[in-house]
């Protein structure tokens, strides 16, 4: 039988386990990044394992998320970020010179490599045939020390693309698609491999963008061929060394597989407040809209950005309308200007934002109240934005002009074509804003600041517990959610005691007193608990206040990872109508928890009397890590 793409990049790679869907399955890591939102608990922890310098083949440090300066705060992580990457062999991105996931593709992501990184969007190096994966900081800093990364063995999920997209219609409405069908939880468990006789018509910018957003999906992560359309643009980076040819076997199985037809496709969108909300433009078109964003680490490659400027060149976008562009890159906006791609988006009355995440994670540009706001980002969580009471909707680059130039909702169709620009054979290269390591640590000051704070510290499980349900969550719950971003709260990343008052707040903002109140507690959530982002601060966070277990029907990949990482119990209902058994503030008895750690529990509701059978399911190497109160400590305890 034969083998996917990323079954053979798992199969050169394996360390432990076997290739049998659901078994744990241990990684070697050749690369990670980390971003400034999740980094500097990723280095603090790094430095916690005592290990001098980093043992995969490249490590980067990006600053990407937290650029708003408004206070010290950033300032000082950005600094202790840069001094721990001279220290101990990691390479350093500037603030300015981009979104980690845009440059990681475009200066050091290579086909039939592994990735790990702090970030969920991490999949995008999966648009030149990497296996790369969003994971918490944890499991990027014991990657980092030369431990495997474990999780358990993918399905594979085969989508057949055919046809030619057309005139107007882009990649990002091939993920939409793909979420329109599937759903936010439709790619739990799944490795989603692209194939067909279209992929040969799709550019690496834009294979990049289908397998960024495919995080929407709860995939483990999204993967194309490595073919000649990735050699090319790895040539015309200088970096044609790093091509390796990777396709599927004739004979590979796939347990589903759906099929798109690319020139039946239409413009579409994802309505508040959810990726998978997903309509028909020209549904929706002639909503009054407010605002206008056009990057993220979804679209802002230089092809996004051309098609932005053709399409604006010698208009003016609507007087109603805040329309800001974000490129993705230090790169791309050199080139912009170079090429006076820029000077037409400039001209039209459009604002240039910083080559940065921005508004993405809340980092400024928070639209009006109860505004309309189109983005081509890949996100619309409600009050992500910043503005909880906003309207946001997920487009593609000419959705997003289209209604910048009409102030409305419109169908792009219905505006004059716009050519695929035709991409470089060499792009531009300076990478003076990457700093590479130093040679060894000895003289290296690593410099903190006042806001940085010790992470919490976990224990090992308890046989018996007993605490109160502080918290009743219904589906879908983000880390949006449990751990809001903004421009407000980002900042505060290195200190999670202060983070900790905001914990929870779009659900309940007097979860943080509560959990003073009643000390160790339990959460009770529904299906798709803890999608989204990767950041570990929503498991570290309730870690300080107290939660002790998660009760959910269901768990995201990436979030019951870094629970079990936290040494927070997370455990599912064995009947999920037992949810409606458990009220707030109800007295939980978790009986038999390190007995039964590999299968069901007993759950004891002293409150009503009622008796609940959880499941556990813990096995192997993440039972032991529970046992031992977390990753940190089972890595010390393994030496």
């Amino acid at each position: 039988m034969g083998l996917t793409i990323a079954q053979k990049i798992i199969k050169n790679h394996l360390v432990s386990g076997q290739m049998v869907a659901g078994e744990d399955i241990g990684l070697k890591i050749d690369q990670t990044l980390t971003q400034d939102a999740t980094g500097t608990m990723a280095y603090l922890e790094f430095e916690a394992m005592g290990i001098d310098r980093v043992k995969t083949e490249r490590s980067v440090a990006y600053i990407d998320h937290n650029t708003l300066q408004t206070g010290f705060e950033n300032a000082d992580d950005h600094r202790f970020i840069q001094s721990m990457a001279k220290a101990h062999g990691i390479y350093y991105s500037h603030p300015g010179n981009g979104i980690c996931h845009q440059v990681h593709l475009e200066r050091f992501g290579a086909p039939g490599k592994t990735l790990i990184g702090s970030d969920s969007h991490t999949p995008t190096g999966g648009g030149i045939g990497m296996l790369a994966m969003g994971a918490g900081g944890m499991d990027v800093a014991v990657s980092m020390g030369g431990g495997a990364y474990h999780i358990p063995m993918p399905k594979m999920l085969r989508v057949n693309l055919s046809g030619k997209l057309r005139a107007n219609v882009s990649a990002k409405d091939v993920i939409l698609e793909v979420l329109r069908i599937l759903s936010v939880k439709g790619g739990v468990g799944y490795i989603v491999e692209y194939a067909g006789e279209g992929v040969k018509t799709l550019s690496v910018p834009e294979r990049a963008t289908i397998t960024n957003m495919g995080a929407e999906l709860g995939a483990t992560t999204s993967i194309f061929p490595s073919d000649e359309i990735t050699r090319a643009f790895l040539a015309a980076q200088d970096r044609e060394k790093d091509y390796t040819e990777l396709s599927s076997d004739p004979d590979a199985v796939y347990d589903k597989e759906i099929d798109i037809d690319l020139s039946q496709l239409s413009p579409l969108a994802a309505l508040p407040h959810m990726p998978d909300n997903v309509k028909k433009v020209s549904e929706i078109a002639g909503t009054v809209v407010n605002q206008v964003l056009i990057g993220s680490c979804t679209n802002s490659s230089l092809a996004d950005m051309l098609k932005v400027a053709q399409m604006l060149d010698g208009k003016t976008v609507c007087p109603d309308v805040s329309v800001g562009i974000a490129p993705g890159s230090k790169q791309v906006l050199n080139m912009l200007a170079e090429c006076g791609a820029l000077s037409k988006i400039i001209a039209a009355g459009v604002r240039v934002l910083e080559c940065a995440c921005g508004p993405c994670i809340g980092m400024g540009q928070s639209p009006c109240s109860a505004g309309v706001s189109l983005r081509t980002f890949n996100r619309n969580f409600l009050g992500r934005s910043g503005t909880k009471d906003a309207g946001i909707y997920l487009v593609s680059p000419e959705t997003a002009v289209a209604a910048a130039l009409t102030g409305v909702i419109t169908d792009p169709t219905s505006l004059p074509a716009v050519e695929n620009p035709k991409l470089p054979e060499k792009f531009l290269i300076n990478d003076n804003l990457i700093d590479p390591p130093a040679p060894s640590s000895e003289g290296i000051e690593i410099l903190r600041g006042p806001n940085i704070k010790p992470f919490p510290v976990s224990r090992p499980v308890e046989n018996q517990m007993t605490a109160a349900a502080t918290l009743k969550v219904g589906d879908n719950i983000t880390t949006d959610h449990i751990m809001p971003a903004g421009a407000k709260i980002l900042p505060y990343r290195s200190n999670i005691p202060y983070l900790s008052q905001f914990c929870f707040n779009v659900c309940d903002k007097d979860f943080a007193q509560n959990c003073q109140k009643y000390g160790e507690n339990i959460i009770v959530g529904g299906e798709n608990y803890g999608q989204g982002s990767s950041r570990e601060h929503a498991a570290l966070v309730p870690l300080y206040l107290g939660v002790r277990a998660v009760i959910a029907k269901s768990f995201a990949r990436i979030h019951v990872a870094n629970l079990i990482n936290a040494g927070i119990l997370p455990l599912t209902f064995k009947n999920p109508e037992d949810y409606d058994g458990i009220s707030q503030f109800d007295r939980l008895t978790l009986c038999g928890v390190r007995d039964n750690i590999e299968g069901e529990i007993i759950l004891k509701n002293e409150t009503t009397g009622k008796e609940i059978t959880l499941i556990s399911g813990l096995s192997g190497r993440s039972k032991e890590i529970m046992l031992a109160g977390g990753l940190l400590n089972y890595t010390k305890l393994k030496g």
